[in-house]
């Protein structure tokens, strides 16, 4: 659970971390199944549903940078998402009535990892209200070398910055305005988990070190939060992982740029990003 001071930084801040969420042999298991899952990627030579490859993928040198829903693939990761720590902590930050709205295990490989450009997640799916967020689940430490989360405090206080670029959805920041320069990195050890909240500007740079970089990430949305792209109501009912649904959306006046004309190419975030003339980040 989080203390109050905690409770106050979030909401201030737009994100925060927390150490020790899980068990060593928690963290155990979900690394012995993604091994698994990686060995599994030999087989295919292209991303599929399952698997978002790096480009220098082989069967025999097998490199994943994503697992695309991996509470479908394996049930440890349902498990996990459904973890009373996590979600307790959850509770705190959005209310009792929870539900997902994703899940990925982003992975950046020693010295391979790609970067992940920075962006705000409201900007891929705003819904009536913002009282939603995403928790990244450790499984290795994470570190500034091995590309560890970066958040720009208080930019979920901000306007949804321009995602769009020839008039399609880039799935980055493309505006001229922005600047990374306050960044922060959250830096934790295995079993921690960081939170960031859905309007917050985020990104990851490369994995630069020999250590990898597993981190399984859950979206939650408060239980009164409806997707403005719309949802019918046996998936809004499914999605809940606590409280109960009702057919009351909550509105708030939030600001609101809809990803569309959409992407020229899908996947994932990855393959969206592959547009972008040239890096979101500053060089420094």
């Amino acid at each position: 659970m989080l203390t109050q001071l905690e409770i106050d930084s979030y909401n201030e801040l737009g994100y925060t971390g927390v150490q020790n969420v899980l068990t060593f042999e928690e963290v155990q298991e979900l690394r012995a199944v993604t091994d698994n899952l990686v060995e599994e990627s030999r087989k295919i030579t292209v991303s599929d549903e399952v698997f978002d490859l790096e480009p220098e993928h082989t069967p025999d040198s097998p490199k994943v940078r994503r697992i695309k829903s991996p509470i479908s693939v394996h049930p440890i990761f349902d498990q996990i998402i459904r973890h009373s720590g996590i979600l307790d902590i959850v509770a705190q930050l959005i209310g009792p009535d929870i539900r997902t709205n994703g899940n990925k295990l982003n992975m950046k490989l020693s010295e391979v990892g790609s970067a992940v450009e920075w962006h705000q997640d409201w900007a891929f799916y705003p819904h009536t209200n913002d009282d939603i967020l995403a928790v990244g689940v450790c499984l290795d430490d994470m570190t500034k070398e091995n590309g560890c989360l970066l958040v720009v405090p208080e930019s979920h206080k901000g306007p949804i910055l321009d995602h769009h670029l020839d008039g399609y959805f880039a799935g980055a920041v493309t505006d001229e305005s922005f600047d990374d320069s306050d960044a922060k990195k959250i830096e934790l050890r295995a079993g921690g988990v960081s939170i960031h909240h859905v309007r917050a500007l985020h990104g990851s740079l490369p994995n630069t070190s020999s250590n990898q970089r597993r981190l399984l990430l859950f979206q939650y949305c408060a239980g009164d939060s409806w997707p403005l792209s719309g949802i019918d109501w046996d998936g809004y009912k499914s999605s809940f992982l606590r409280g109960q649904p009702a057919n009351q959306p909550r509105l708030v006046d939030v600001p609101v740029r809809m990803p569309l004309p959409g992407s020229k190419r899908t996947g994932s975030i990855y393959e969206t990003q592959t547009i972008l003339e040239r890096s979101t980040f500053s060089k420094k």
